[in-house]
């Protein structure tokens, strides 16, 4: 089992552009020197630069609403859960989720009745952005949003899936974690959920530009895969060479073990929809199990046989805030040996925060 090797500063007080501090982190993508990365609760995309003595700092904030014409406004969230950079493009994707409105501590019965029947969909959500970038400043690009041609659209004939396009993600409907770019116009994004009977979905996105709408996508074609990666969903994905890797999570409102997963081969060879088998490894990585428990998870000490397995079989054991720390976003590192992955968490334990507007988050030594 491979242990984070070392903490990282993401410094957001820095740069003196914006006092925004992220709740939490759902996205981000390396592209050296500088750091990309989104929370999932504000309508911001934020970038970082590498310093010489460690440190992320100097940070600025984009609006995506001033790259891109959002359907529902600038002010309106887009719930980035996925970046990847490619060339000199970068891409974010939106979680094109529905939510069912939370059930707070002191509600009375009548309000949790009222909460639980309440299903909201959220347009920004349901985007997928392309932007230039020049030097770490990023220009105005083109989306494919949720209307007529968009992805649930396109779904909503989809033999698996369409029956989830009207749940709410935390009731294991569509919710779109991690992307990767694989060729100029092709990325694959990561499924939460839903997940159908333990076996996890990839969808490939083939888009292309719109004649006369320079700021506008289309999307060509759509082709999904299934993966066992432990009954979990995806939390991200991120590009490894030719191989991809993924990073697995519990599904819904869960908290449960996270996992890394390679998928060989996958930027050039995705003829099967089925993915097992020696296509499939589980990496040994030790990332925090955000279930306050010390210990393997039950189950652990047994893997079901369906895929081949690098190292040694143990879960890592952890004592955590329960319900924090879940780890939502990995991108790979340039410098090294060894290589490593940088991993950033949604609902940061208190370990996690500083005062001074500083984020930590873990840099893991990556499994050949």
């Amino acid at each position: 089992m491979m242990t984070a090797g070392r903490q990282v500063e993401l410094r957001f007080a820095a740069g003196g552009s914006s006092n925004e501090i992220p709740k939490g982190l759902s996205a981000v993508c390396s592209d050296e020197p500088w750091l990309w990365v989104a929370g999932d609760e504000a309508p911001r995309l934020k970038r970082l630069y590498a310093s010489d003595d460690g440190p992320y700092d100097d940070h600025r904030s984009y609006p995506p609403g001033d790259l891109v014409d959002l359907q529902d406004g600038s002010d309106e969230e887009v719930d980035v859960e996925g970046m990847d950079r490619s060339g000199d493009l970068l891409w974010l994707v939106g979680s094109h989720s529905r939510t069912r409105k939370q059930v707070k501590k002191d509600d009375d019965d009548s309000q949790v009745l009222e909460n639980l029947r309440t299903v909201r969909s959220h347009p920004n959500r349901h985007v997928l952005i392309r932007l230039p970038v020049d030097a770490g400043t990023p220009g105005r690009g083109a989306l494919l949003d949720g209307g007529v041609g968009g992805l649930a659209d396109v779904l909503s004939t989809d033999e698996h899936l369409a029956p989830f396009l009207a749940i709410p993600s935390k009731d294991n409907g569509l919710d779109i974690e991690g992307i990767v770019a694989v060729e100029d116009d092709v990325v694959l994004v990561g499924l939460r959920g839903p997940v159908l009977r333990g076996w996890a979905a990839v969808l490939e996105l083939r888009l292309g530009d719109v004649q006369g709408r320079p700021d506008r996508l289309a999307l060509r074609g759509c082709g999904k895969y299934f993966l066992q990666l432990d009954g979990l969903g995806v939390r991200d994905l991120g590009r490894d060479g030719e191989d991809v890797l993924l990073l697995a999570g519990p599904t819904m409102d869960l908290d449960g073990p996270t996992r890394l997963f390679r998928w060989h081969g996958a930027v050039q060879d995705r003829r099967s929809p089925v993915v097992k088998g020696e296509q499939l490894t589980r990496l040994q990585v030790d990332l925090p199990v955000p279930t306050g428990t010390a210990g393997p998870q039950a189950g652990d000490d047994h893997e079901a046989g369906h895929h081949h397995e690098a190292g040694h079989h143990h879960e890592a054991g952890h004592d955590h805030e329960a319900g924090h720390d879940h780890a939502e976003g990995i991108t790979l590192l340039a410098d090294g040996p060894p290589r490593s992955l940088l991993v950033v968490y949604d609902s940061p334990s208190k370990a996690r925060q500083k005062s001074d507007g500083t984020v930590l988050a873990d840099v893991v030594p990556l499994p050949g």
